[in-house]
């Protein structure tokens, strides 16, 4: 069945399910603030609630690029399911939690598993699907991220039916079953597995690291796919973290509707997004190597008049409406970066070079959560989110500027 055509997609199918529960873990604690809040009375500040959703940014950002190497020595069948039983386990233990720092502290070791699965799973995507399939494959592996952040976005009602504990409790438990499917069903794809002998040798795997890391970094596409990458990460984090919240305060709705709405506005929309980015781009790179920058280009150029509307927004049409483009265009411009990576950087380096990006990328928006937190406090959140349009500008005219590939994949 490996070798068929059938299983590249059937480990999409799989990993899609990780994706959910990727996201679905992280994001349900942004819409369950109020809740938790009146038990562990520092969550009441947002200054502590940004400290707590950057914290988990900062380790998964710092771990990112650990999870890359390790991706590209060792079986990624074995990293996956380690990651997401241990932030399944971690999940549960947070509706045991009754004070900050704990609660702090599982936030942080979610950060460290959440990190090993990304890398991994993108490049074991990459490595089944070539050419023609590889950005659609990409693109619905990604539906499986916004569908996860979807169903987070109701934590906070079901919170509210039942307890924030109970909620915590059950997702963990989903999570540690599905690793028991992963198991069972996954399979690496490895082109020179890794042989003991080879695990063992630490001076070797060192070298091997180091000239790794020479050889990525010595690559100028990758320091603007960096950029390009990094840039409209701060609004993709924003969102994430901030927009229930904005959602909340422009439209004057409690957290228990607004959490729903924002996130599904997000969801529903990018997996339009990703979906027409992945067959575009899969379809322009046949007649043109730059297809997918094309495509990349015009997924960041939808954001930007978008993030003006979230951040200046009054109306449910006008905020409803700047989700559902942010949405779109971000989808578009997520399905294509690990297939424009691929048109730049060799396979026996990708999840390495993947990690690097995710750990800019998460950095700028650990950043911009911590900043958007002292912000809302000041009572000027959608003005910081009308401001990232700018950034996101700059990226898209140095990504189309810079980035000319030779080749659609890289061996």
């Amino acid at each position: 069945m490996k070798k068929s055509n059938v299983y590249p997609w059937i480990v999409v199918a799989l990993l899609w399910g990780v994706a959910l529960l990727n996201y679905m873990d992280r994001q349900m604690l942004s819409t369950m603030k109020d809740s938790m809040q009146i038990d562990i009375t520092e969550l009441q500040s947002a200054a502590n609630f940004g400290r707590l959703m950057a914290v988990f940014l900062w380790i998964y950002g710092l771990m990112s690029p650990v999870a890359g190497l390790i991706a590209d020595r060792l079986n990624r069948k074995w990293l996956i399911v380690c990651s997401l039983f241990v932030w399944s386990a971690v999940t549960y233990l947070m509706g045991i939690a009754d004070t900050f720092n704990q609660v702090f502290w599982l936030r942080a070791l979610m950060g460290i598993s959440e990190a090993l699965y990304i890398p991994a799973g993108l490049s074991l995507i990459a490595d089944y699907h070539t050419g023609r399939s590889r950005s659609l494959a990409v693109g619905i592996h990604m539906t499986g991220l916004y569908t996860g952040q979807a169903i987070g976005g109701f934590g906070a009602t079901v919170a509210a039916a039942f307890s924030w504990h109970t909620t915590f409790h059950w997702f963990g438990i989903i999570g540690i079953a599905y690793a028991i499917i992963l198991m069972l069903f996954l399979r690496d794809k490895k082109s020179e597995p890794v042989t003991p002998v080879q695990s063992t040798n630490t001076e070797e795997q060192k070298v091997n690291i180091f000239q790794s890391l020479r050889m990525l970094f010595s690559n100028i596409a990758f320091w603007v796919i960096l950029l390009y990458f990094a840039a409209p990460s701060l609004p993709g984090w924003a969102t994430k973290n901030w927009l229930p919240t904005l959602f909340a305060e422009n439209l004057n709705l409690p957290m228990s509707q607004a959490g729903p709405l924002s996130t599904i506005t997000i969801a529903v929309s990018s997996f339009i997004g990703v979906l027409t980015g992945g067959l575009l781009s899969d379809k322009w790179v046949q007649r043109n190597l730059r297809g997918r920058i094309y495509t990349g280009a015009i997924g960041l150029g939808l954001t930007i008049p978008s993030l003006l509307l979230l951040g200046f927004g009054h109306s449910l049409v006008a905020v409803v409406g700047a989700g559902l483009l942010f949405g779109i265009g971000y989808g578009i411009f997520d399905a294509n970066n690990m297939p424009i990576l691929c048109q730049f950087v060799s396979a026996k380096q990708r999840a390495t070079a993947y990690g690097v990006m995710n750990m800019t990328g998460v950095f700028a928006g650990a950043a911009i959560t911590d900043l958007l937190g002292q912000w809302g406090d000041g009572g000027n959140l959608g003005l910081g989110f009308a401001m990232l349009a700018i950034v996101v500008a700059v990226a898209l005219c140095a990504q189309l500027y810079f980035l000319r590939p030779k080749a659609d994949n890289i061996e």
